[in-house]
């Protein structure tokens, strides 16, 4: 949370903001208000904007950014408003909502969806699907667009089509001196480069154009439920046999406590289980080949892999992050799984602060290793795993025990950890990017913010911090 103070602005200064903008202006008292503020997280849902300007098109994120930097106001942008770290909210300071401009049009000859930024995975899914197309999304269906394509994008079709930035084909930005400019391969392309895995720091993205597939509208997908003491014999088959596995199927290991839900055992209801997610991209009759050899790690608790709609598996995790809860991510690259780490998780995923305390270990590799490491901004693409130490709580008094487990999983990675990190799994902020992009990417990057925003106006992030 920012803890810069608000200036005072007279009525008739708030006015002239009012009249130029076509959407709405939000002010402390305004009826509308403190559901405006709400942001997914509630960790960080304290802050008091002074003002919350919810944009409905590129001419109001204009109007909004340049009375906010007139007047200097704490500038913070929001999409979804799905920010782990609390970045799209500021204390006293200037929230440019984009929520309203949630438009999504799919083009199904050409196979480009045109989003807006304030639309959310399910927004796009829903379109895409009619289709029977769809393109790397969030995990969380609620998850905005913007700000997961802007920080890389580990999603479910990940392996066979890559990244959710190495799907941006073009966007529209409002810039910091409050230009509207498009990037793309052929225009801007420095900037384009910076927009796929760079976050927020180089603009206002107002249109995104994201390639899109044939993938649907029915997969072979779902979760496999292991008893918890499977958890070392699963990661040690896992180490082996992802590097190897298809493009066509993407995987995670879930080292968790299995939620009460119809779908498995009651008596297995609040007890440790290994999961194993798998979501195979091509046709579903090739779904079972793929996942054969994983069924053979234990005897399943549940085994919930079979066909089913697309849709269905970008919501399965819905139910488990709803807004409001309070939540804490920890982040880091893995280079492989030694037995050390592996111990390490068996016997951290025994010892959690809450039920909710996760260790996500996402498959890599595929299309995503085949872009070049200095093609995007994406932080690293040779890593075969990233590893996620996942909690939430709606309790905020438990939050600093959840965070305090997070960070040991990760600290227990160290034969393993890159030295890198998935910047939008990162719950930190200060001072977090330099060392998740590496001193390479960091430098260029560096180098863009002092183009577009030397003054480091969108600096509630995973701030590329301007050297100037």
């Amino acid at each position: 949370m920012s803890e810069t103070l608000a200036p005072v602005l007279g009525e008739a200064t708030v006015q002239e903001l009012r009249d130029a903008l076509r959407g709405e202006l939000l002010q402390p008292g305004d009826e509308q208000y403190d559901e405006a503020k709400s942001v997914w997280n509630g960790a960080h849902d304290g802050s008091e904007p002074a003002m919350i300007a919810r944009c409905t098109g590129a001419a109001d994120v204009i109007a909004a950014l340049g009375f906010a930097r007139a007047n200097d106001l704490e500038v913070a942008v929001r999409g979804g408003g799905h920010s782990v770290a609390g970045l799209s909210t500021s204390d006293g300071g200037m929230v440019i909502d984009l929520s309203p401009i949630r438009n999504v049009r799919v083009d199904p000859a050409g196979r480009v969806a045109y989003v807006g930024p304030g639309a959310v995975w399910g927004d796009v899914d829903h379109e895409a699907q009619q289709f029977g197309l769809a393109t790397t999304g969030g995990l969380v269906s609620t998850t905005g667009v913007a700000g997961f394509t802007l920080g890389g994008g580990i999603g479910w079709l990940m392996r066979q089509y890559g990244l959710a930035c190495d799907n941006l084909v073009g966007a529209d930005v409002v810039t910091a001196d409050g230009r509207l400019v498009h990037a793309s391969e052929d225009e801007n392309a420095d900037l384009f480069w910076g927009l796929r895995g760079g976050g927020g720091n180089f603009g206002i993205v107002t249109s995104f154009e994201l390639a899109v597939h044939p993938v649907g509208p029915e997969v072979y997908a779902g979760p496999l439920f292991l008893p918890g003491d499977a958890a070392g014999d699963l990661l040690r088959f896992y180490r082996d046999w992802a590097p190897t596995a298809p493009d066509a199927i993407t995987t995670a290991v879930s080292l968790a406590t299995a939620p009460p839900l119809p779908v498995i055992p009651e008596e297995w209801h609040g007890k440790k289980v290994a999961i194993l997610i798998a979501v195979c991209a091509g046709p579903v009759g090739d779904g079972e080949a793929l996942v054969r050899e994983l069924r053979t790690v234990a005897e399943p608790v549940a085994d919930l892999i079979h066909p089913m709609p697309y849709q269905f598996i970008q919501g399965l995790l819905d139910p488990l992050w709803p807004k409001g809860i309070n939540a804490y991510f920890k982040a880091a690259n893995l280079a492989g799984l030694s037995d050390e780490t592996i111990d390490s998780f068996v016997r951290l995923h025994q010892d959690t602060a809450g039920p909710q305390c996760e260790i996500h270990v996402h498959q890599m590799g595929g299309a995503v290793a085949r872009v070049g490491q200095s093609d995007t901004a994406f932080p690293e693409r040779s890593m075969p795993f990233v590893l996620n130490a996942v909690t939430g709580t709606p309790e905020a008094a438990l939050l600093d025990a959840h965070t305090e487990w997070a960070r040991a999983v990760v600290a227990s990675t160290q034969d393993d950890h890159t030295g890198r990190a998935y910047v939008n799994f990162l719950g930190d902020a200060d001072g977090a990017a330099e060392s998740a992009y590496g001193e390479e990417t960091y430098a260029r990057l560096v180098a863009l913010k002092e183009r577009y925003d030397p003054t480091n106006v969108f600096h509630l992030n995973q701030n590329i911090v301007p050297s100037v």
